[in-house]
């Protein structure tokens, strides 16, 4: 292990940086491209806010107010619900392929925003400019996706022990989605529901977060721009702004048969009982402690790629940031010292900035977050390897850090947690049953990866006696999922599932019919009830 034991997070390294860009300022014409007032950013007038409230939109840039968004209160949530189910009621007749011509439209309009789209993403979360691009990228894809699915919207015929019978399943829309969407991708996550949900002809409300409601506005906007310019109902998404208080009704009513959330695991906990008792569905897309195996045939080049761009990326901020790496001790040496040297190297600062590869922490509390896990882990018996300092850039109220790698001597209960920030524990191990052990020996069952050119542990890692994840890579990263296969996790991760494959089975009902047209009135498994007759 590393002789480096004292936590690095509480200082400040080298001069501070010129933060060149000027997020009020970008925020207020990326707003103004999408067709949203920035001196009065608020959802489409089908969605109104009557408290008076607003929430005030910080940027992790600077630190500084960049906007303010009118809240939406309990009554605003409800009466969008409300709204949102008598806009269902005309939009589930509308054919499937009609619907798609919607989504198709968003796309474009996606693409053709894909900028502005990007600036309020980088405004607000502080992701760098390629992954700020990549969300609105993912976003088009998704849309993509939909257009698709909304011909392939498939049933089923089966066989029928009667003869002259047809028994067929198939599927209708269900009604309103309710959508949470978290700080960290405050854009995509509403796309991969509501695209399909939209296809699969229900209607949705989204609530995003509080925190990063800018771009949410934009892309609300731009649908309500899709569905005027096709003809189509307004208001098929509505968009409230609020805090959890206000969005209530969007978890506890019966008019929302279908919850999707992403956040926290204390969110999934204190919604999905409430779902429950009313019996709705929930998609849960919560916590993800992702841990990657390398073993000794591992090629370290392509790992030390993959481990750094899993880890650093998004400054760990993603549910799929790599957060446990599990290293075979023959060549944990060499791979720690090729991190430390990367590491070392990455350039933290503007997002705005093409050099930048790791933009800033999104809030104090994620760098509080990040210091107390480091100095736990080292209370532990871990070491800093490299990173966790603070870097200089800007205002001081901004926070950025240099992403950590801390050896740790066994799966701590600091290790066991996840920690929202870019914090690398790493573990080594002997044998591969260790290894595999040691990743599923966790709360979260979102992504997993191993680093391999044996074949066998490639085959047992994504089998049924490996990775107990929803996700389970070779040779890749733990991050970057594609929209064509679904997205999930087991465990407290949620066990929900979104984007791909048949997910959009989650936006709609299936209904089993049997027709008779024989002159008889055969019953199932030879039941005999004589003729019926009086």
């Amino acid at each position: 292990m590393s002789t480096t034991t004292e936590p690095t997070t509480a200082s400040t390294t080298g001069p501070t940086t010129e933060l060149r860009t000027d997020p009020r300022a970008v925020a207020r014409a990326a707003l103004r491209a999408c067709g949203v007032d920035p001196d009065r950013p608020a959802p489409p007038a089908t969605s109104p806010t009557t408290g008076g409230a607003a929430f005030d939109v910080v940027s992790p840039l600077d630190g500084q107010v960049v906007a303010t968004v009118p809240a939406a209160g309990a009554a605003d949530v409800e009466a969008a619900v409300a709204a949102a189910h008598e806009t269902w009621l005309r939009w589930r007749t509308v054919p499937a392929p009609v619907r798609g011509r919607l989504v198709r439209r968003l796309g474009d309009l996606l693409t053709e925003h894909r900028e502005p789209l990007a600036d309020l993403i980088g405004v607000e979360v502080g992701k760098i400019r390629s992954e700020a691009l990549g969300e609105v990228q993912e976003m088009v894809d998704v849309c993509d996706l939909a257009v698709g699915l909304s011909r392939q919207l498939e049933g089923r015929t089966l066989p029928s022990e009667r003869p002259e019978h047809r028994l067929s399943e198939t599927w209708h829309p269900v009604g309103v989605v309710g959508v949470i969407s978290a700080f960290n991708f405050p854009a995509a996550v509403w796309a991969w529901n509501a695209a399909l949900a939209l296809v699969c002809g229900d209607t949705v409300v989204w609530k995003p977060s509080e925190r990063t409601p800018l771009v949410a506005l934009a892309a609300s906007a731009l649908l309500e721009r899709a569905a005027a310019e096709l003809g189509m109902p307004a208001g098929l998404n509505r968009t409230v702004v609020a805090d959890a208080t206000g969005a209530a009704p969007l978890v506890d009513s019966p008019l929302v048969p279908v919850l999707s959330a992403t956040g926290s695991e204390r969110l999934g906990r204190e919604i999905a009982p409430r779902v429950a008792a009313r019996f709705g569905r929930a998609i849960l897309e919560l916590g993800g402690n992702n841990a990657a195996i390398v073993t000794p045939s591992a090629d370290l080049d392509l790992a030390v790629r993959g481990i750094v761009f899993a880890a650093a990326g998004t400054a760990g901020q993603r549910c799929t940031t790599l957060r446990r790496l599990i290293v075979h001790e023959s060549v944990a040496d060499e791979l720690l010292a090729r991190l430390s040297t990367v590491y070392s190297g990455l350039r933290v600062g503007d997002p705005f900035d093409p050099a930048t590869l790791v933009g800033p922490l999104f809030s104090a509390a994620t760098h509080d977050a990040m210091r107390a896990a480091v100095d736990e882990a080292v209370a532990g018996g871990g070491s800093v390897v490299v990173g966790g300092e603070r870097v200089a850039v800007g205002p001081q109220r901004a926070h950025y850090v240099r992403p950590a790698v801390v050896e740790v001597p066994a799966q701590l209960d600091v290790v066991r947690r996840e920690t929202f920030a870019p914090v690398l524990y790493v573990l080594r191990y002997r044998e591969f049953e260790e290894a595999l052990a040691l990743n599923n020996d966790v709360p979260q069952g979102l992504s997993s990866a191993v680093f391999t050119r044996d074949q066998r542990e490639a085959e047992l890692f994504t089998s049924v006696v490996g990775s107990d994840c929803g996700i389970a890579n070779v040779n890749i990263g733990t991050s970057g999922a594609e929209i064509g296969g679904a997205f999930g996790g087991e465990k407290s991760t949620g066990g929900g599932r979104e984007a791909g494959s048949d997910s959009w089975r989650a936006y709609m009902r299936r209904a089993t019919t049997t027709v008779n047209f024989s002159r008889d009135l055969p019953l199932a498994q030879g039941v005999d009830f004589g003729s019926g007759a009086a």
